[in-house]
């Protein structure tokens, strides 16, 4: 069995402190991921609103996030503005590139994504993610090859867009198998490689799921087909770094292997069924996410 590992990079701290810690673990192990960095001012304190919500605040309860995130994430970009990411830590970015890791767009602003891709004009979607693709490429001397939107929260439009930069892959959705989307009866070229494992944020808390038996239960969600798991440098970069550390090694004793998402990809894609996506709902995370969706299209 094998299991694709993406790593998704939201903020300053994760950047600096939790890329290299991944890093080096990853490297211990033989492993390659792909990382996706958020390129532009760090202003993730700017959803600390959202606490207003129930089910987002629940979710920060359980999840300890004070605790697991620290202070100066859960109010970076509220007091003061935000810190260019790549702007200060290209060299981090860089040596993660170095390394041999695919490296791919989140966003520019992490934070405006999430609460503002429903309201984002075609142009605007193409400006955020242009300005982002730019710095990136700036800091590693490579295009980036791959994107993923902060939070699968992806407009079937974002995937029109995204057809303009040409990347190996995206990953905006969640579901399970690799397809190529079609979009108001347009067939796109680029793959989606959606996730379809949980994310730590989403079940340590519930139905008895705790640091201690985590691991457990995320291996017995790998499948003998299609895995993709997301982690993200905040907190298993972080806080949880000795318990991804232990996954890895629990995976290895199982006969589980990792590997990149690219490294998924079928040498013709064309071939992919294709899909669309939709709108939905999942446990354990708040607001709604792109779906693949389960009904193949035929092109004619």
């Amino acid at each position: 069995m094998k299991i694709a590992l993406r790593i998704d990079v939201d903020t300053f701290r994760g950047t600096r402190d939790g890329v290299p810690t991944l890093c080096r673990t990853l490297d211990k192990h033989g492993v390659r991921a792909a990382f996706f960095f958020s390129a532009g001012p760090d202003n993730m304190g700017r959803h600390v609103w959202r606490l207003l919500k129930p089910v987002f605040l629940w979710k920060m309860l359980r999840t300890k996030a004070a605790s697991l995130y620290g202070l100066d994430i859960l109010l970076m970009g509220t007091l003061w503005p935000g810190p260019g990411i790549a702007r200060k830590l290209g060299h981090v970015i860089k040596a993660c590139s170095d390394a041999g890791h695919e490296i791919g767009v989140h966003a520019w602003d992490h934070h405006a994504w999430q609460a503002h891709i429903d309201e984002m004009s075609q142009e605007e979607v193409y400006t955020h993610l242009l300005m982002a693709y730019e710095e990136l490429e700036r800091v590693t001397g490579k295009a980036p090859v791959c994107s993923a939107v902060p939070g699968w929260r992806c407009e079937p439009e974002v995937l029109i867009v995204k057809e303009r930069f040409h990347f190996r892959y995206n990953s905006d959705c969640r579901g399970s198998g690799i397809f190529l989307p079609v979009v108001d009866g347009e067939f796109l070229n680029t793959p989606q490689i959606p996730l379809n494992m949980p994310t730590y944020d989403e079940i340590l808390g519930k139905n008895g799921v705790t640091d201690e038996n985590y691991n457990e239960r995320l291996l017995a969600a790998v499948e003998k087909g299609y895995n993709m798991l997301t982690i993200h440098a905040e907190a298993e970069g972080g806080a949880c770094a000795e318990m991804f550390d232990h996954f890895l090694n629990m995976a290895k004793a199982r006969g589980i292997s990792f590997c990149a998402p690219g490294d998924l990809l079928p040498e013709d894609t064309a071939s992919l069924p294709r899909c669309s996506i939709v709108k939905g709902e999942i446990p354990g995370r708040e607001g709604w996410v792109a779906l693949k969706s389960e009904k193949i299209q035929i092109e004619r």
